[in-house]
């Protein structure tokens, strides 16, 4: 069983059965696992999506259900990089006065506010979906789905004159190639950092590992009811 958050509006389906929409919490999440039965849960939410894992890691503990995360590992500057790291989505706009006028922005559809106040500066926001106000009050919103090429992130960088790229480490090498365009027409980049990981998850790097990780799951339970089996029969 697959869930997604339900935010984007036309989202790409895995297969199988999909569920889409909040849980209502961490009460809703823990009605929902028990009245499934669920025996393990993966989450492969954004590196970004604190809420949503510090509450999966909290409820999976309290009910003892195991649980891995799917952590990409981040991105790492290369040579020809000039990289600002900031915390948060406020830092990264409070850094913009001293790195460029014109701002790429790849931080998804929400966050945007964090920029509003920058009059100072254009936007280049590219979502998915279009991103709800406030906005900057300079920009063009861009809609598109990657991944993308590096060609065609160098193109839009040229063609809209941008000076300063900012983006979230959300890692992985579909969304990479903004970074290597960035490093080849020499713009700076403020990279904002991951939130803390939640404890009581067995961080994976790879879907792979995670399929890894549940067949042990899956072989350790099936071992666990034969020595219960035979006990009974003893």
């Amino acid at each position: 069983m697959s869930s997604l958050a339900g935010r984007v509006r036309d989202p790409l389906l895995p297969e199988g059965r999909v569920r889409i929409g909040g849980f209502g919490g961490a009460a809703g999440l823990r009605t929902w696992l028990t009245e499934h039965e669920i025996d393990a849960v993966v989450d492969l939410t954004h590196p970004f999506a604190a809420t949503i894992s510090a509450t999966a890691a909290a409820v999976t503990t309290e009910l003892g259900v195991p649980l891995a995360r799917v952590l990409r590992p981040g991105w790492t500057e290369s040579a020809g990089d000039t990289w600002v790291r900031v915390p948060d989505l406020a830092t990264a706009a409070a850094a913009l006065p001293d790195l460029g006028a014109r701002v790429f922005l790849t931080i998804g559809r929400q966050g945007v506010a964090a920029f509003a106040d920058l009059d100072e500066h254009w936007f280049l926001v590219r979502a998915i979906d279009p991103p709800e106000p406030p906005l900057p009050r300079a920009h063009e919103i861009l809609l598109e789905r990657g991944p993308f090429t590096v060609e065609h992130e160098r193109a839009l960088m040229r063609e809209h004159r941008v000076e300063v790229l900012v983006t979230k480490d959300s890692g992985g090498a579909q969304t990479e190639a903004k970074l290597t365009a960035a490093r080849a027409v020499g713009l700076p980049v403020v990279m904002v950092d991951r939130p803390a990981l939640p404890a009581g998850a067995t961080v994976v790097a790879t879907v792979e590992q995670a399929m890894d990780w549940l067949r042990a799951q899956r072989d350790s339970s099936d071992g666990s009811r034969s020595n219960q089996s035979r006990t009974a029969r003893s």
